[in-house]
């Protein structure tokens, strides 16, 4: 089954991993304290502007994982002191789902001392607060469900979203709490 790109939020872990058909020439990078989907050397030029895109971005005592652009804006109101849940309502319902062929939901979720997952479709904004591993994607499983995919470490929470049975994985990140501070590891399937 193809549902597109997802992520997986749990209480104190987390898991975005790219899958695409249109664009498989990607991979996940390392900028300063964040993570960054980038084109390959492989990769043809484009101008879409989903194809690149912060996905990881740690904020104090929370990080933030999303599917586009809105990771930013997620981070910098939790900079402000934005609670999670409101950080991410603002910040998904402010830049809405994608103006592609599609109508591509956007999807983020914060990892912290509460932790939550949410989704922007045409259809409406959900954001959920996250006590199991919680799964949103952009396709067919676009509201935040329970998932058995297990995200226990950060290399594990990257390895397993990676190597979850859905299609066309490209890349994957992962990051847990490690007491004070956030563990982070990046799956390219090199």
């Amino acid at each position: 089954m193809y549902i597109g790109r997802f992520l997986v939020v749990g209480p104190d872990t987390g898991a975005y991993r790219v899958s695409s058909r249109s664009f498989p020439n990607r991979q996940i990078v390392e900028r300063d304290d964040r993570f960054t989907v980038v084109p390959t050397d492989a990769a043809d030029k484009t101008d879409n502007p989903y194809v690149s895109y912060n996905c990881v971005r740690p904020v104090g005592d929370r990080i933030v994982v999303g599917n586009g652009s809105h990771t930013d804006p997620i981070a910098e109101k939790l900079a402000l002191g934005y609670p999670a849940r409101d950080a991410l309502a603002l910040s998904l319902l402010a830049l809405d789902f994608e103006k592609d062929d599609y109508d591509t939901p956007r999807i983020a979720g914060v990892v912290g001392p509460e932790s939550f997952i949410g989704t922007v479709r045409r259809d409406g904004l959900v954001v959920e607060e996250v006590t199991e591993p919680t799964l949103v994607a952009t396709y067919e499983k676009d509201s935040p469900e329970p998932t058995e995919i297990a995200i226990e470490s950060a290399a594990g929470a990257a390895n397993a979203v990676y190597n979850a049975d859905f299609e066309h994985a490209v890349c994957a990140a992962g990051v847990a709490r490690a007491g004070d501070e956030f563990e982070t590891a990046i799956e390219n399937g090199d």
